[in-house]
């Protein structure tokens, strides 16, 4: 009940911390994201190597890492789509 608990509390407040994170910060905060699903996939694939071919606990893991391998390429996809915004135009003005 504990965990459920953390579980929503974690939900909650992390909804209101990134509906107040102004437009500015959210290149950085994206890179940030990146960096902890980089971290998921390892612990991840920990998980995969200690594991005695359990059929749930390869299908979590397995799911672990397609979500948190999701998340990071399409992360780097956005901060590249975002930095590109500020680079200088060639021909214009």
């Amino acid at each position: 009940m504990l965990l459920l608990f953390t579980f929503v509390l974690a939900i909650f407040l992390g909804f209101e911390l990134i509906a107040k994170v102004p437009s500015q910060l959210h290149t950085p905060l994206m890179s940030g994201s990146n960096a902890i699903s980089g971290i998921s996939i390892v612990g991840a694939l920990i998980v995969f190597k200690g594991s005695d071919n359990e059929t749930l606990v390869t299908v979590l893991g397995t799911i672990a890492v397609a979500c948190a391998s999701v998340n990071v390429v399409g992360g780097y996809f956005v901060t590249d789509r975002m930095l590109s915004m500020f680079k200088k135009k060639e021909g214009g003005k």
